[in-house]
């Protein structure tokens, strides 16, 4: 599709359903499955947002990415994360090169990995603080720093960055503030029966097929900030607003259940995330403006990750996705 903004908003909402459609039956020709997954990451791309994802090993994830970038035409890095990573080997340095017509030396900068669309931080838990930090710059500002220069990253730029949920030995919990940074925490679960089979024919029997481009990088810059222009009601941003504050223990509105297993709940930048992520899944299903379903399909990833509980919860079991389950329980009775 050339173009899919006009200047009929409504006419714009329906090319992108339909793009939409396109995008995930490219995708289907090579990862099976995991329809709820890839619809997260879209939901986040075209929010202009990063994603964590947290799975097991051999769950294709770098397929996956790989396989988005191309169907997107977006430039693609990957940069596996180990314990002697350097940040300049994700942001670049300085080489010390000979200019060709005056015969002198001079600083050149050579640039690192981050400079992609779609960024694959894999195991990025399993390098120090100092080289994570790299990309906080860069996922926040879209610009590297190095030396006395200022780069900026072309758009869009979109971190994907991976976590093995399994060994936790010898790993580095990212920081809250870096977490808080990702629009999206998305758990990638095993195959079904039925999924994994299909996997297992198809990757046994066949070459993988070739994928073709659906969108080009200008229109999703263009769609990036088409979403801000959807409208959103009163009712739907005081729901958001009431939800993330009920998630903090020192809010008056809390309700007793996270005064008793919470330690800190999400801040302001997830009632602005859940907005504009249920206005892009509005948006991508064709409709003018979000409804509260919008805002139940993306909540768990965007406040799993934003509840911090405390030891009496982990010692009874409990986990954020049950504390969203009460919250969202909690805000319709009082609605």
């Amino acid at each position: 599709m050339e173009n899919i903004i006009e200047t009929n908003d409504a006419k714009t909402i329906e090319n992108l359903g339909q793009v939409r459609e396109e995008i995930l039956n490219e995708i289907g020709k090579v990862i099976v499955g995991q329809s709820e997954v890839i619809e997260h990451f879209l939901t986040a791309l075209f929010a202009n947002g990063h994603c964590l994802l947290v799975g097991v090993p051999g769950l294709a994830k770098t397929l996956l990415i790989s396989t988005i970038s191309k169907v997107l035409d977006l430039k693609f890095s990957r940069i596996q994360f180990t314990p002697d990573l350097m940040p300049s080997d994700i942001t670049g340095t300085d080489i010390l090169a000979e200019d060709k017509i005056t015969g002198k030396r001079v600083f050149e900068f050579i640039k690192g990995p981050v400079f992609a669309n779609i960024i694959l931080a894999d195991e990025i838990n399993r390098t120090p603080p100092k080289t994570q930090s790299a990309l906080l710059q860069a996922m926040q500002e879209k610009e590297v720093t190095a030396g006395n220069n200022t780069f900026t990253l072309e758009p869009p730029f979109f971190v994907l960055a991976t976590q093995n949920p399994i060994e936790q030995e010898g790993t580095y919990p990212l920081p809250e503030a870096q977490l808080d940074r990702f629009m999206f925490h998305i758990d990638i679960d095993y195959p079904s029966f039925e999924e994994e089979k299909q996997i297992v024919e198809l990757t046994t029997s066949q070459e993988m097929p070739e994928v073709s481009h659906i969108i080009s990088k200008q229109n999703i810059i263009d769609l990036q900030k088409f979403i801000f222009k959807i409208p959103v009601t009163e009712h739907i941003v005081n729901y958001v607003v009431k939800l993330v504050r009920a998630s903090r223990p020192d809010d008056p509105t809390a309700p007793e259940f996270v005064k008793r297993w919470v330690n800190w709940g999400a801040g302001p930048r997830a009632s602005q995330f859940l907005i504009l992520t249920s206005k892009t899944r509005a948006a991508l299903y064709g409709r003018y403006t979000p409804t509260i379903e919008d805002i139940k399909h993306i909540v768990y990833p965007v406040l799993q990750h934003r509840i911090l509980l405390n030891f009496s919860a982990e010692a009874e079991g409990i986990d954020s996705k049950e504390i969203i389950d009460k919250l969202l329980k909690y805000i319709e009775k009082e609605e």
